[in-house]
């Protein structure tokens, strides 16, 4: 894993997090911005898949379990755009919340993976 696209990573998912906090807090519902946010996550998240690939076969191999590392980002991966999707038919303002737990969470979960990393 590389440490600078993490940390990027890491400090846009919070970004996000706390765009569709302000989204909520002006009781507004999902729109272009916190979704917009949410899938750039998401986005990321699949580049990171194939830096995770190409990482090892470069000589910077995972010093934790690559089985744990592997089953957060699949995990990750799957979270930002499954709760857009979800964000996109129920369109109340509540959603924003549920973006907000979401992009929260992908930041921790990406923290640990660099942990794992090493």
């Amino acid at each position: 894993m590389i440490v600078w696209f993490g940390i990027a990573q890491i400090v846009l998912a919070l970004l996000a997090a706390l765009v569709c906090i302000l989204e909520f807090s002006r009781k507004r519902g999902p729109n272009d911005y916190t979704l917009g946010a949410t899938l750039l996550v998401g986005v990321l998240l699949i580049a990171q898949v194939v830096v995770g690939i190409v990482q090892p076969v470069a000589g910077n191999p995972a010093v934790g379990d690559p089985l744990e590392f592997w089953m957060y980002l699949i995990v990750a991966l799957l979270i930002p755009f499954g709760a857009a999707f979800w964000a996109l038919v129920d369109r109340r303002r509540t959603a924003n919340l549920v973006l907000v737990v979401v992009n929260f969470a992908v930041a921790v979960m990406l923290y640990r993976m660099m942990v794992i990393w090493g």
